[in-house]
């Protein structure tokens, strides 16, 4: 196959990133197979299932992640999972940021939520950090808080004082998986929609 083939088939595939990156899509969550459909890794969930709906996998590393450049619409995004571990994910998306020159207002940022229950979504133009350390990091080393972000509600702890790592560190049941896979394909959709600038419509038609 000549370099020629391969450019008309790049040409043909409609997915194929095209011009220069307008989004950054950061799902936040914790490296490592330990890790994987525990609640605190929300946000990567999100991300993986919207890379699949695209056609694509989020495996190239860069920016102290795992990425993938994809098509949503007319928008060329990048998709991002930092790999720093949830406390230190402003490493990773600054690191992105300054790379393609994108502002903060550019940014959109999938986690978890433990204020809401499974399968909830909240939709925010831009708040504090909240005491989520992911979003915290992000806050801290940009020095904004003015970023797009979905909250994915993963539950309440069972009581005051039940042990908060452990609880964000612990699996979905049966009941609250089946909730958050409705609820990553609804953020998925919302995703779809921020990154055309209609916001608003994601926030009325998916916020609960």
């Amino acid at each position: 196959m000549s370099i020629f083939d391969v450019f008309d088939r790049i040409s043909a595939n409609s997915n194929a990133p095209k011009g220069k990156i307008e989004y950054v899509i950061a799902g936040l969550g914790n490296p490592g197979m330990e890790y994987d459909n525990t609640r605190h890794n929300a946000g990567f969930m999100v991300l993986d299932m919207l890379a699949s709906q695209l056609g694509e996998e989020i495996n190239r590393l860069r920016f102290k992640g795992k990425t993938a450049e994809v098509m949503i619409g007319d928008k060329r995004c990048l998709l991002l999972k930092p790999t720093t571990y949830m406390n230190n994910s402003g490493e990773s998306i600054v690191q992105a940021l300054e790379f393609y020159k994108i502002d903060v207002d550019h940014l959109i940022v999938v986690c978890d939520d433990i204020s809401l229950d499974a399968g909830k979504l909240r939709i925010r133009r831009k708040g504090s950090h909240g005491g989520h350390n992911g979003l915290r990091s992000i806050c801290d080393l940009t020095g904004r808080d003015d970023y797009q972000r979905i909250k994915m509600g993963v539950g309440k702890k069972p009581h005051p004082d039940y042990d908060l790592a452990k609880w964000v560190l612990g699996k979905f049941g049966k009941e609250d998986a089946e909730k958050m896979k409705q609820s990553a394909e609804n953020a998925c959709e919302c995703l779809k929609l921020m990154v055309q600038g209609k916001t608003d419509e994601a926030m009325n038609k998916y916020n609960s």
